[in-house]
């Protein structure tokens, strides 16, 4: 067992209960683990999100917002892994006891309040969204804050301007990942206390937004919201807007959005559909579902491979692999959601996401 997992659920409370002189080469390693880890269980709710969308033509803002979001997280997590290999350390993302299992909690005890769930998209689904993104202090809002997410990384930034030194630039994966439309940003090598600090800055910002604007202002999307803002808009049903006569300056005044129609998929329950009675899956639906959860496996085997080599034909090899596995996931995923559950209720199945070890 790993330092990292020895904090049971608590390891961001206890990383950053740390003195600042004590936060270490190991310090970082653990913390970027986590990173890695909290990084990776964005993705699939927002997934089931995406792919729950019927008319991804009729509703395109909303399905192009949240698909631009789950590029995002993709590339903050290869970036996450850049930061860990740079220092010396391997990213763990095959390992059954740290994939992020659904539903529970966000890895490292972020927000520990809230319980990460699969489901269709919804105003609670949303909602979830929102929260996983909150800032300390959002513009437009007035809440009591809580540990976020971009307070931890405001810690991981700290300890690498502290030890600048451990920054070598091994095992970096240098990838173009933006799409035709501009959606998603490039993977660079960090190596050294500039590049690590910009990657840093790029994650905190398109998630969370800046302390002043909700805007994102890095890798040339001049005025693109980030992720909370673009997730809480949909939830209010209209655009966040500038108001000079609102308090920060900002207001959900604009342009009205509408909640796309979605499939109905229901919440997968804790270990899969089949844990439940009501919820046991045909032949042709479990079919689909280890379908699923096996691309799935494969998709973090080959991810973890990636960082694992100084090899570049090897690197790009597995990475190309990680794409095309990708790829493959939305197929099953939208064919699960074309079956109803059997308790009556008109929601249907969706992916597990549950990993399955080699």
């Amino acid at each position: 067992m790993t330092q990292a997992l020895a904090y049971e659920g608590k390891a961001i409370v206890a990383l950053m209960s740390q003195p600042e002189p004590q936060r270490n080469q190991r310090w970082l390693q653990d913390a970027l683990q986590l990173a890695v880890m909290l990084e990776l269980a964005t993705i699939p709710p927002y997934l089931c999100g995406l792919w729950s969308i019927k008319d991804p033509e009729k509703d395109k803002a909303v399905h192009d917002a949240i698909l631009a979001i789950v590029m995002d997280e993709m590339s903050h997590m290869g970036l996450a892994c850049n930061m860990l290999t740079t220092i010396g350390g391997s990213p763990r993302i095959a390992d059954p006891d740290l994939v992020p299992k659904y539903p529970g909690p966000l890895p490292g005890g972020v927000r520990p309040n809230l319980s990460v769930f699969l489901s269709g998209l919804s105003r609670a689904s949303v909602d979830m969204y929102c929260q996983i993104e909150r800032p300390e202090d959002p513009v437009a809002e007035f809440e009591e804050p809580s540990t976020s997410i971009g307070a931890f990384y405001s810690a991981v930034r700290q300890a690498f301007k502290q030890n600048p030194d451990l920054i070598k630039g091994h095992r970096q994966v240098e990838r173009e990942m933006t799409n035709a439309h501009g959606m998603g940003n490039s993977l660079v090598p960090l190596s050294t206390p500039q590049s690590v600090d910009d990657a840093i800055q790029v994650i905190m910002e398109q998630g969370e937004g800046s302390h002043s604007s909700p805007k994102n202002r890095y890798f040339g999307r001049e005025g693109e919201l980030a992720h909370y803002y673009e997730f809480r808009q949909i939830l209010q049903g209209k655009k966040l807007v500038e108001v000079p006569t609102a308090p920060e300056g900002w207001a959900y005044q604009g342009d009205p959005i509408v909640m796309p129609e979605a499939h109905r998929m229901g919440r997968v329950p804790k270990g899969g559909w089949a844990q439940e009675p009501m919820h046991r899956p045909d032949a042709e639906v479990q079919e689909l579902l280890t379908k699923f959860n096996q691309r799935y496996s494969e998709l973090l085997r080959w991810l973890e491979k990636t960082w694992q080599t100084d090899d570049p034909q090897a690197v790009n090899e597995a990475f190309e692999e990680a794409e095309a596995t990708m790829r493959s996931l939305a197929s099953p995923a939208r064919s699960l959601m074309r079956h109803e559950l059997p308790d009556g209720s008109g929601q249907t199945y969706g992916p597990e996401f549950l990993y399955i070890p080699a």
